[in-house]
């Protein structure tokens, strides 16, 4: 671990406490003596993002949180409740298995979270995300919000689909059997 300040190579840990995202550790440079925080998580790369155009790269948690920063920007969400929303998206990837996961997985649950939490952040990053092409569409998003309910199918129609396997839902995090029965239910009723 280099020092920040002095870049020498040795410091010593004063103080460690596990954190929601890893272990979080005070230390002190042995050569210059000023303090720095480190925080050590587990490498989260192992999972393929498939995009929209097919293209294939590694789950990054700060692209992620980068692009909710941006949808949550002069808003009153702190950087721990973002943070979270990342680590609840990436569990929820890891407990789904699969080595490849359409970008729209992503995308929904930041948007299903979004949408929980401030609807202007929420807007704010389905408009990116959903690329609205004109304002019918942002009105529809709009109506959908406003009466509670999730986007239709139809809304919808230039995503990826959640599940490759509809029968699938037994192995599935909880987070994607509540979009895929939200989806379910408003098909029916």
């Amino acid at each position: 671990m280099r020092c920040p300040y002095c870049q020498f190579r040795d410091s010593k840990v004063t103080d460690s406490r596990a954190t929601d995202d890893g272990i979080r550790r005070r230390r002190e440079c042995v050569g210059c003596g000023e303090r720095f925080t480190t925080l050590e998580t587990i490498p989260f790369s192992t999972v393929q993002i498939v995009k929209k155009d097919g293209r294939r790269e590694d789950f990054n948690r700060e692209k992620l949180l980068t692009g909710l920063r941006k949808a949550c920007e002069k808003r009153s969400i702190s950087v721990a409740e973002l943070d979270a929303i990342v680590a609840d998206i990436e569990s929820c990837i890891a407990a789904d298995g699969r080595q490849e996961v359409p970008s729209g997985v992503v995308g929904e649950l930041a948007m299903d979270a979004l949408r929980r939490l401030d609807h202007i952040a929420y807007i704010r990053f389905a408009s990116v995300y959903r690329s609205f092409t004109d304002i019918a569409s942002l009105k529809e998003a709009l109506d959908a919000l406003e009466q509670g309910r999730v986007p239709t199918a139809e809304e919808r129609s230039l995503q990826l689909p959640l599940l490759s396997d509809p029968d699938d839902h037994a192995v599935r995090p909880r987070a994607l059997q509540d979009v895929d029965s939200r989806h379910f239910a408003e098909s029916v009723g």
